[in-house]
């Protein structure tokens, strides 16, 4: 799927915030009551999270997600690999406990 279609899904999730929308990167924060939402029209594109899972991420991937801010306990990483690019969604919660840090991007 394309990156503009996977965003264009993403935005039917109500966002709290937009920080950034450019053509390979996309940034917003959502409320916790819209993280149900978001989880399904994330699982719908990119079926079961890549981590955590009981498998590995490639050396590439940890690499490429390490230059975004890496990944933490808690934290969520989808990951879409296609002949074109690869796109992942990754998702942060808060301390607050309220809101969820979505980060989007292609490579």
């Amino acid at each position: 799927m394309e990156f503009d279609k996977i965003k264009a899904e993403v935005k039917t999730v109500e966002l709290d915030t937009m920080r950034a929308d450019n053509e390979d990167y996309f940034e917003a924060v959502i409320g916790r009551t819209n993280l149900e939402g978001m989880v399904r029209v994330l699982e719908n594109i990119f079926g079961a999270p890549a981590w955590p899972s009981g498998n590995k991420l490639s050396k590439d991937i940890e690499k490429l997600i390490k230059n975004v801010g890496g990944l933490r306990k808690g934290q969520t990483l989808y990951l879409l690999n296609s002949d074109e690019c690869s796109t992942f969604v990754m998702l942060w919660p808060w301390q607050d406990g309220d809101r969820i840090t979505v980060k989007m991007s292609k490579v």
